[in-house]
């Protein structure tokens, strides 16, 4: 979190200039304030991208070394967050936890979308996620890979 925190500040700080005039870390750095950080960030940030007319999209802006499109840098910043959902989802596989619904189903939500898998999110939306783990509420049940492969090269 540490790494997608400061990454991504520095992303919308320096090459889209949006500021949310906060620090990407908590003060203290536990689960919980991550996520409070995170999705407090991240409201405020999704607001601003919100309010800009698409001309701004269309402006050149200094990535890294190069000039580019804030549009092309926005999807380099959402590819570089998914890079990070896949290294986590891995990371997640090798401790064997359970996977709920990233961008659709997992073998945990039921298998694969055409199989009719469903999509199951831990929760329901940014308020419950914060209330649960301040109460230490369960994510929601998941039901398992069920009777089909879970792959489209099961052997």
């Amino acid at each position: 979190m540490v790494h997608q925190c400061v990454s991504e500040n520095l992303w919308f700080t320096t090459m889209l200039r949006i500021d949310v005039k906060a620090p990407p870390l908590p003060g203290q750095e536990s689960r919980q304030k991550f996520i409070k950080r995170y999705a407090e960030d991240s409201g405020k940030r999704l607001a601003a991208l919100e309010e800009k007319e698409q001309v701004w999209w269309q402006e050149i802006v200094s990535f890294f070394e190069v000039l580019r499109s804030r549009a092309w840098t926005m999807t380099r910043r959402l590819t570089h967050t998914a890079h990070h959902r896949g290294q986590l989802t891995d990371l997640l596989r090798m401790l064997n936890r359970d996977l709920h619904s990233t961008y659709g189903p997992t073998a945990d939500t039921g298998g694969l979308m055409q199989n009719h898998a469903p999509t199951i999110y831990a929760h329901e939306s940014i308020e419950q996620l914060l209330e649960t783990k301040s109460s230490g509420s369960a994510k929601t049940p998941l039901p398992g890979p069920g009777d089909k492969p879970p792959t489209e090269r099961p052997d």
